[in-house]
């Protein structure tokens, strides 16, 4: 009679513990689409702020969920969904009940048509930075923009930045919300916590998102910090581009 082969693990791989649970399954969805404070993720969810503490908690323990303070009151907190870890962890998940369950996280999308625009403060690096990704990522398929509420000259370092990962930020210029107030894109992302207070509203009910990125400028650090954030954008674009490439097809005049 032959073997009975039994997996290794008597638990279950963390990931399923972790996101098992269906309110913290409800968190891992709010947060793929958006950086939230808690109490906007208790008043999504209709469940008690203790509650979604608590299970924030337990996401963060299992290292799906990051936090950090907001740049506009450090009292409030923003949550963030580590999407690329969460692949990893489903990846090993799978394989872990079978090898022919092993997750293969799927490479870029075809690029698909789509309007963009990233928001900041002062439109100087965050914003600059991730519209000038995004051009780049999606070979100019999707129109990126960005502009800031209080505009300052380009960075020098987010240039440096940039450049070392090939992109030309040299010709940039800041520019100012209201050079597109009426215009219609199909994506608005605030980057900054401060100007996401005071984001107005676009015409067409863009999808907005908030992507709570710190600013470089104001990190001692210099360099380094440059090239923090421009990974973390380039990760986050990365996952945009699938979303975009999952939705409807952009309508042209």
């Amino acid at each position: 009679m032959g073997r009975d082969q039994r997996g290794d693990a008597a638990e279950p791989p963390a990931f399923v513990q972790a996101a098992g649970h269906p309110v913290r399954w409800r968190l891992l969805g709010e947060l793929a689409r958006s950086d939230r404070q808690v109490h906007e993720l208790t008043a999504l969810l209709g469940e008690q702020q203790s509650l979604v503490s608590y299970h924030l908690g337990l996401l963060r323990k299992a290292e799906l969920v990051r936090a950090r303070r907001s740049a506009a009151d450090g009292r409030d907190i923003y949550y963030r969904l580590d999407l690329a870890r969460c692949g990893r962890a489903l990846a090993t998940a799978g394989g872990a009940l079978h090898p022919g369950l092993r997750y293969t996280p799927p490479g870029a999308p075809a690029p698909r048509p789509a309007r963009v625009l990233f928001l900041c403060t002062g439109n100087s690096s965050r914003s600059q930075m991730a519209e000038a990704l995004l051009r780049a990522r999606s070979g100019g398929v999707v129109a990126a923009c960005s502009a800031g509420s209080r505009p300052k000259p380009v960075h020098p370092g987010a240039v440096a930045a940039m450049a070392e990962r090939g992109v030309d930020l040299r010709g940039a210029r800041p520019k100012h919300l209201d050079e597109f107030a009426g215009e219609r894109f199909t994506h608005v992302i605030t980057l900054c916590d401060r100007v996401r207070e005071v984001c107005p509203e676009f015409p067409g009910q863009p999808a907005t998102a908030h992507w709570s990125v710190p600013d470089p400028a104001a990190d001692p650090a210099g360099r380094p910090a440059f090239d923090a954030v421009a990974d973390e954008l380039a990760e986050r674009i990365a996952f945009l581009l699938h979303t975009i490439a999952a939705e409807p097809a952009l309508e042209t005049p």
